[in-house]
């Protein structure tokens, strides 16, 4: 996973870079003039250059804030690319303590090509839009007027914050091809930043050491200023290729272009020293210092008499886990709010049956203690949050349980009404989460299971003379492929799931269908029964029969057809697909050909396909087995994965071909 997610600490290796003059309010006739991209002609538009700077300001009330000005050129080359005339841009203003961000946007111009002459349209008030998402983040959008293929379209916009702890990130490269980009920030001494880079561009930077200084009004309305050192940094880079989607890609965001800071140390003239995220003890003492944290981990005595009720004459630790677990998951219900720290508190959630995740997992974790069972919170980032590989408290979103049982860690989440032990959010499985302790150590945790989830289907079929088919089916699901089911079906009208399965299967005529354990029982698999009809699958050409072996198992087309891969490939979880399929062919019919089996392996056994057929008179066996068993692979696995699953799926389609005797 390193070796995918290719983070820097920036080296500070003096490279100079050579000053250019890239502006606003320069649009060039040859700009306008452009058809196409240079490096990349289907690129639907291009950002001609994108400059950034992050500089501090100082007042005697609220000390040190941040001002982080952007400044974008545009060009539009095809009707696709006219989306990129509308900007938004989303800031925060959830602060407890801060006062919000402030957002604004100027320098809005559009320019075309019109007569030979450059035209300018400014952006009118009519242009600009404010939203509130929710209760932490507002956004502020711009719609250019006036803007059509070949336009070039320039902003510029200004986020104020007081947030000093983690700035935010400077993306560099995005759906299209960017040409240029320059970045500066100029950090006081007194806070030290952890600066990281995403992604695999070589990018140039600089930096020096200078005198800064701030000029401020007093209390008393007296002029005053500040002199101190300063940290100057420069990064530039040129001829970013646009990031493309990809099939089985976790989080395309890992894989983004991007400088990264978070605050790692604050030393301030005669004061201590705080440390931030400079190791993950600091990390796991500053979270639990946090009221919304600690000490809601040890508000618990309003949780006893529930807990003895629900425990009474059970002895068995794993029993009381479960118990306790199912009762949280049952009474509380989550507000779809992520986070680590409460909102409102556990006791308050709890009374009112509903809470955000830090709030749902710790009711779980405080009733847990109280039964005896050696639990300890373990912070985790969602996949859409990306993955903290360095130090951070700002890099996690998310807090499980880890309990001891039988000298096993068992990890738990009840916020979800399907999960299980050991069975957790799909989103939750992202690499590694940090288990902390109270006393402020703290271990790193897989949280991508190491036993595969199971899909196995037995298919028994009959082929009449006419080449019609009638069968039964029996698939049984197991542990995340179980989960997967029940929250894509779980709470469907199973009349409307029967119908869309029939589609899905290719046309067939579904009975007798019978499922266990869909909603209830969920730590066990689930099973799924039924009958069928159909005049698919078989192709009848001269009185011979052409039998798909695979049936609606047959794959269409591979899924991996890029010529070259940029992004890892993720598959959630090591998985294990099983198929039988049992023919039975029709009197005054014999075998003419069968297809030949096949095997195929990566080196190191990572993925396994196997395909078999056996004949016995009037019957035929079919075997096909898919292990994968690991979650992830790095791009340059990319090639042998693509090639592994295109010669196997041209065996999966090779037919079995029956002729009269």
């Amino acid at each position: 996973m390193r070796s995918l997610l290719l983070f820097f600490i920036f080296l500070w290796n003096g490279a100079q870079v050579q000053a250019q003059s890239y502006e606003l309010g320069k649009v060039t006739i040859g700009e306008l003039q452009e058809k196409i991209h240079p490096v990349d002609s289907t690129a639907p538009a291009a950002i001609l250059f994108k400059k950034g700077k992050t500089v501090f300001t100082y007042d005697e009330k609220n000390g040190f804030s941040a001002t982080h000005t952007y400044e974008f050129k545009i060009k539009i080359y095809k009707k696709e690319g006219l989306k990129w005339a509308d900007q938004k841009v989303q800031y925060y203003v959830g602060y407890q303590n801060l006062n919000e961000d402030l957002l604004s946007f100027s320098n809005t111009v559009t320019y075309n090509l019109e007569n030979g002459k450059i035209q300018k349209t400014k952006l009118e008030n009519q242009g600009t839009f404010k939203r509130k998402i929710n209760e932490y983040w507002n956004e502020k959008g711009i719609t250019f007027p006036n803007v059509k293929e070949g336009s070039v379209i320039e902003y510029k916009y200004v986020l104020k914050s007081e947030n000093i702890v983690q700035f935010p990130d400077f993306d560099f490269q995005f759906s299209i091809p960017l040409n240029y980009f320059g970045y500066k920030t100029e950090f006081p001494e007194f806070y030290i930043y952890k600066a990281l880079l995403l992604g695999t561009h070589t990018i140039e930077n600089d930096s020096k050491i200078v005198m800064g200084s701030q000029n401020f009004t007093s209390e008393h309305g007296q002029s005053r200023s500040m002199s101190y050192k300063q940290i100057d940094a420069f990064y530039s880079g040129k001829n970013i290729p646009a990031l493309k989607e990809e099939p089985y890609v976790n989080n395309i965001e890992n894989y983004r272009g991007s400088i990264k800071h978070e605050l790692e140390r604050v030393r301030m003239p005669e004061q201590p020293v705080k440390d931030y995220t400079l190791t993950w003890e600091g990390v796991a003492s500053t979270i639990f210092k946090d009221d919304r944290f600690g000490k809601e981990i040890n508000k618990n005595s309003f949780l006893l008499e529930d807990v003895k009720k629900i425990l009474a004459n059970v002895s068995s630790q794993k029993e009381r886990m479960n118990i306790i677990f199912q009762f949280v998951q049952n009474k509380m219900n989550w507000n779809e709010k992520y986070g680590y720290y409460t909102d409102k508190g556990v006791e308050k959630a709890y009374k009112d049956q509903t809470g955000n995740i830090a709030e749902i997992n710790f009711i779980l974790l405080n009733m847990l203690k109280w039964a005896g069972i050696e639990a300890n919170p373990i912070l985790v980032s969602t996949i859409e949050n990306g993955i903290p590989v360095y130090p951070t408290r700002t890099g996690f979103n998310y807090i499980i349980v880890a309990a001891e049982i039988d000298e096993k860690q068992v990890l738990l989440d009840a916020s979800r009404k399907f999960t299980s032990p050991d069975i957790l959010p799909l989103n939750t499985l992202n690499w590694k989460g940090r288990l902390i302790k109270s006393d402020g150590t703290s271990k790193e945790i897989d949280l991508v299971p190491s036993k595969p989830s199971k899909e196995n289907a037995s298919i028994t079929i009959k082929l009449n003379e006419s080449g019609k088919i009638s069968g039964k089916v029996r698939i049984q699901r197991t542990d995340y492929e179980a989960y997967k089911f029940r929250i894509q079906n779980g709470n469907g009208n199973q009349d409307n799931y029967i119908e869309k399965l029939e589609e899905d299967l290719g046309g067939l005529k579904i009975s007798d269908y019978l499922i266990t354990n869909k909603v209830s029982n969920i730590s066990d698999p689930i099973v799924e029964t039924f009958s069928f009809e159909t005049d698919n699958f078989v192709e009848i050409i001269d009185d011979k029969f052409y039998v798909s072996p695979m049936l609606f198992y047959t794959p269409a087309k591979n899924p991996f057809v890029q010529e070259n891969r940029q992004m890892g490939i993720y598959f959630g979880y090591p998985k294990q697909e099983k198929l039988f399929v049992n023919i039975e062919i029709p009197e005054g019919y014999v075998i003419e050909r069968l297809p030949a089996s096949t095997r195929l392996s990566l080196e190191d056994k990572t993925i396994n396909l196997t395909l078999n057929f056996l004949s016995d008179t009037n019957k035929i066996q079919i075997s096909f087995l898919k292990e994968i068993n690991s979650s992830i692979f790095a791009a340059e696995h990319y090639n042998g994965l693509k090639t592994l699953f295109q010669k196997m799926i041209a065996s999966q389609n090779e037919k079995i071909v029956l002729k009269k005797a």
